[in-house]
């Protein structure tokens, strides 16, 4: 590959957290484009990189031959020069501690969804935390986001297994993704809401008694039919809820622990989620009471995605062949959606619009750029977008998981 001039992105910017450095890093081996991010979490404590970070970063770096630089715990600043994505291949990342292996899997996937050609699944094997409380649950990748990027985006053949649950503080965890590549990705139009059709869940522990499952599903369950949201008084079909729970195996899983997710599918094809992970001294009622309450909390916000999903459909939004719509609900878009966004418009040519709809809801558009990995080459040549204004006039949310 030709020598580039790098992009230089500051890590500061909106959320300023992991995502900027998970988008931006996904982004440049896809395109080609070398990076410099410096100021890595610069307003956390401590700053810099987690074992976590630096272990996406040498997923992504092994998956995309790159070249990678400053990636030591601590560290504020990294080089990134990509080199060739060959696929179908396996990978293993092992974030050695309870780190997140969702947010692990947000740098790797957009990297083995693209393929020139028909070819098999590469396999990427995650080792860390599975269920904790600053990342989405594995169980929401797998029910909600998965689910969500099949049916609007056309991301077929991804299939992610839990072989072991990975609690927080001990980790252990074990989660294995298949993903089949496919040349380009459909545009996305989710407008329409529509009613909630049905509501679904999974309460999962370890290392805890029985009753500890079926209450975490009976708070959950109260919870819901007290809500006008799910049965309106006006409207008489009564909305189905399935909620299971499941006790895992002590040889599948490090340590004891338990959590709760829930998801809302709508008439519209969005989908609403809500999650709470259990704590020692914390009733397990409690737990599953604090997961419907989230869900209904994006159930009256009135979109078609929940404020955790909204986020991590941006980058697919940009990389899509065509114009994507997704209505989001009332509040404005949150931080990591606000920073997603900005990732974006510098790394690609993706245009973004951002609209508040009189109804309180706000629609983001986006015009992608059709990506496919055959252009891979000359999608470098591509011009550098200048960089926007990071006090752009959206209203933030005050809450988003990942760091």
């Amino acid at each position: 590959m030709a020598a580039m001039a790098g992009i230089l992105i500051d890590g500061s910017v909106l959320e300023g957290g992991g995502q900027i450095l998970r988008n931006t890093i996904s982004l440049s081996a896809l395109l080609g484009k070398p990076v410099a991010i410096h100021k890595i979490r610069n307003g956390r404590n401590p700053p810099g990189l987690k074992n976590q970070h630096r272990t996406g970063l040498e997923l992504a770096a092994e998956i995309s031959s790159a070249r990678l630089t400053g990636a030591t715990n601590g560290s504020m600043s990294i080089d990134f020069a990509p080199g060739q994505i060959t696929l179908p291949r396996s990978f293993t990342a092992d974030s050695v501690t309870a780190g997140s292996t969702t947010l692990l899997l947000q740098i790797a996937l957009p990297l083995l969804v693209f393929a020139p050609s028909s070819t098999s699944a590469s396999r990427l094997t995650l080792l860390g935390g599975t269920n904790a409380t600053q990342a989405p649950q594995i169980d929401y990748t797998k029910h909600v986001f998965l689910p969500f990027m099949r049916r609007h985006f056309g991301l077929e053949g991804v299939q992610l297994d839990i072989v072991k649950r990975g609690y927080y503080p001990k980790g252990g965890g074990e989660v294995r993704v298949d993903v089949e590549p496919r040349t380009r990705l459909q545009a996305a139009r989710v407008l329409e809401r529509g009613r909630v059709r049905r509501v679904e869940g999974i309460a999962h522990f370890a290392g805890l008694p029985m009753s500890v499952g079926r209450e975490m599903v009976q708070g959950a369950r109260r919870r819901l039919g007290e809500a006008k949201e799910l049965n309106p008084p006006e409207d008489e079909r009564e909305v189905e809820v399935d909620i299971k729970y499941h006790r895992e195996r002590n040889e599948d899983t490090k340590g004891a622990g338990s959590g709760i997710v829930l998801w809302a599918e709508l008439e519209g094809g969005g989908v609403i989620g809500g999650s709470a992970v259990g704590r020692k001294g914390t009733d397990p009622h409690k737990v599953g009471e604090e997961a419907a309450e989230e869900l209904l909390r994006g159930l009256r916000s009135g979109g078609c995605v929940d404020e955790w999903l909204q986020d991590q459909i941006i980058i697919f939004m940009a990389l899509a062949e065509g114009r994507s719509e997704v209505r989001c609900g009332k509040g404005g878009l949150t931080l990591h959606t606000q920073t997603a966004i900005w990732v974006a418009e510098q790394m690609t040519d993706a245009k973004f619009e951002v609209e508040e709809e009189p109804s309180g809801h706000t629609v983001i558009r986006c015009q992608g750029i059709g990506y496919t990995a055959m252009r891979a080459d000359i999608s470098t040549q591509s011009s550098v977008p200048e960089v926007i204004d990071s006090k752009r006039d959206w209203a933030v949310g005050s809450r988003g998981k990942g760091s």
